[in-house]
């Protein structure tokens, strides 16, 4: 009687526990599409920021190009990467370059940097950070001006000696009270710059239609800030 009960009680608690963990599939995979949703719209709407539809008259989302594996580290990114291109009458005008800041004060942060043909900076854009709510946090445009002074920049103005904040003799501002989020978000913006550099032909010299060979790709230059220490935020 005992054990027969027990059986029950088992097949009971098989079933709802059957019944729970279907529900928490379908419920994960409900959210996972509308947090899918979500991040494209911000992706979207931070790619339009860069580059306006003023410029631009392609579909940013679907025009682009593998970021080469070459470059992944330079970048900061751990698994590849595409790189949106912006076209105007079929004419290249930009493009927006994925790239990771790993040495943030909390850890990696995301951005996308939109770079013209010409070389210049197009805008800079944040996209996901850990970084401390009221210091670090200003490199978001909801919380400061700041990450607009990169916009016109290039390898050539400010020198490639100057791609550094204030305190380390640099050309940009760093925040009061926090020095290592802009220094670390200035020296990617400046990797991104010089992998466009590196690799003019593979960004800009491809037409719409024509599909070609990922070529060999030569490493942009040692940064020489990438190893000072920042003060404490």
């Amino acid at each position: 009687m005992l054990g027969s009960s027990i059986s029950k009680n088992s097949l009971l608690l098989g079933a709802f526990a059957l019944v729970a963990a279907g529900g928490l599939a379908l419920t994960n995979e409900g959210t996972k599409e509308r947090i899918q949703k979500a991040e494209r719209a911000a992706q979207q709407k931070a790619l339009f920021e860069i580059v306006p539809s003023s410029r631009h008259d392609n579909d940013l989302l679907a025009d682009t190009l593998a970021v080469p594996e070459a470059n992944w580290v330079d970048l900061g990114l751990k698994k590849g990467g595409e790189i949106y291109v912006a076209r105007k009458e079929g004419e290249l005008v930009a493009v927006i370059v994925p790239a990771v800041a790993p040495d943030g004060y909390s850890g990696d942060i995301r951005m996308i940097v939109g770079v013209n043909r010409d070389g210049s900076v197009a805008g800079v854009r944040v996209l996901a950070h850990n970084e401390t709510p009221g210091l670090g946090d200003k490199i978001e445009l909801r919380k400061s001006p700041w990450i607009l002074g990169f916009e016109g920049k290039s390898l050539q103005s400010p020198e490639p000696e100057q791609w550094t904040v204030k305190k380390d003799g640099g050309n940009f501002d760093q925040f009061s009270g926090a020095t290592i989020t802009p220094r670390a978000l200035v020296n990617q913006v400046k990797r991104v710059l010089a992998f466009v550099e590196t690799n003019q032909d593979y960004l800009f010299n491809i037409s719409a239609n024509t599909e070609v060979d990922e070529p060999v790709l030569t490493q942009p230059a040692a940064d020489p800030n990438n190893n000072q220490t920042g003060a404490a935020q």
